[in-house]
């Protein structure tokens, strides 16, 4: 070989391995990691089916987690990018100065959690509550929408004795006899609703103006760099819901949709339409109203997140609290989606 083809074949191979390097550097560019919780809910069967790589070209790590709290930690740890949490971890962490934003309401927690009242408490109506014993998992949304029930029936915290339970606790504790009425959600919710009945529901005191919901976060650099993966993301998260809203009697116990659910979380296929029925799934449009993401400050999510953090605050669970709850909540990407869409 002379000197001429030796030095080709020097620059082709150098050539190479430069965009072989270049290429693994936006393959490893392209990876994120997204939290999620044992929750029965539709873009699980998203996530069963790939849909979220397909429709970003990222590769995902999903990551379970049994608690909002552990959700926010590892965010706050740069583990996580996006993850699922209640309105409650949420508010802690962004008023801990956690640099995160919320960027879709994943569930309206409506029917999902509800105030029950155990068969022959004597409890017909809110008013009858006073004296009554009433367990609660302290610092959640329930403990906070308690609080908020008695506030609105003009029955003071110290009228009533709430017991910081929590939901298997609370179950076991019904089960004795030894509570008169329990706020909390499933699967607890569902056992003792077999002798109790449903008194009030978050669904109804978040209509009364202090809303709780699951949301997905996201890290606000990590989101500025990657705008058409949030966009994507979005947008899958939208057909996912859409999917469910269509045609919920689809989703029975002996669906290909509730198999998967169950497959990935686990869990008995045969309670999953019914929880599925207890929680509201927010559109597109419903997303980017007021009532939810839009309206900065005003907005559905941004007021809930005060209420929170002020309620979180009270417990003392936070020292401080943010001026403006609008500044962490971000329609940019569910704006976009719409606009896509029509």
């Amino acid at each position: 070989m002379n000197g001429f083809l030796k030095k080709l074949v020097f620059l082709c191979v150098t050539l190479a391995f430069s965009a072989a390097g270049l290429y693994s550097a936006q393959a490893q560019e392209k990876e994120v990691t997204v939290g999620y919780q044992l929750i029965y809910n539709p873009w699980k069967v998203a996530i069963a089916d790939k849909a979220f790589e397909k429709a970003t070209g990222y590769k995902i790590n999903w990551k379970q987690f049994d608690s909002g709290a552990k959700v926010i930690n590892a965010m706050a740890s740069g583990d996580v990018q996006i993850a699922i949490a209640g309105s409650s971890p949420i508010a802690a962490g962004v008023s801990r100065g956690l640099p995160l934003e919320v960027f879709w309401i994943l569930e309206d927690i409506a029917a999902a959690e509800a105030l029950v009242v155990r068969d022959g408490s004597g409890i017909a109506a809110p008013q009858d509550l006073a004296g009554k014993k009433i367990g609660v998992p302290f610092v959640s949304t329930t403990h906070f929408h308690m609080l908020f029930a008695l506030e609105q029936f003009g029955i003071a915290p110290d009228d009533v004795t709430l017991l910081n339970m929590q939901p298997n606790s609370i179950a076991a504790a019904w089960e004795r006899g030894d509570i008169d009425a329990a706020f909390v959600w499933n699967p607890a919710l569902g056992r003792i609703k077999d002798s109790g009945k449903v008194l009030l529901t978050s669904g109804l005191l978040s209509s009364w103006g202090k809303a709780t919901f699951d949301g997905l976060v996201v890290q606000k650099d990590w989101a500025a760099e990657n705008n058409d993966f949030m966009v994507s993301f979005v947008k899958t998260l939208a057909e996912a819901d859409e999917a469910y809203r269509s045609n919920p009697g689809a989703w029975t116990a002996e669906s290909e949709m509730v198999k998967k659910i169950v497959d990935l979380i686990g869990g008995n296929a045969e309670d999953v339409p019914e929880v599925l029925a207890l929680y509201g799934f927010p559109t597109l449009q419903e997303q980017a109203s007021s009532r939810w993401l839009g309206g900065g400050a005003d907005g559905g999510a941004a007021k809930a997140l005060r209420f929170t953090s002020e309620f979180l605050k009270e417990q003392g669970s936070i020292d401080t609290t943010l001026d403006d709850y609008g500044s962490v909540v971000n329609p940019k990407w569910v704006d976009e989606a719409l606009a896509q869409s029509k």
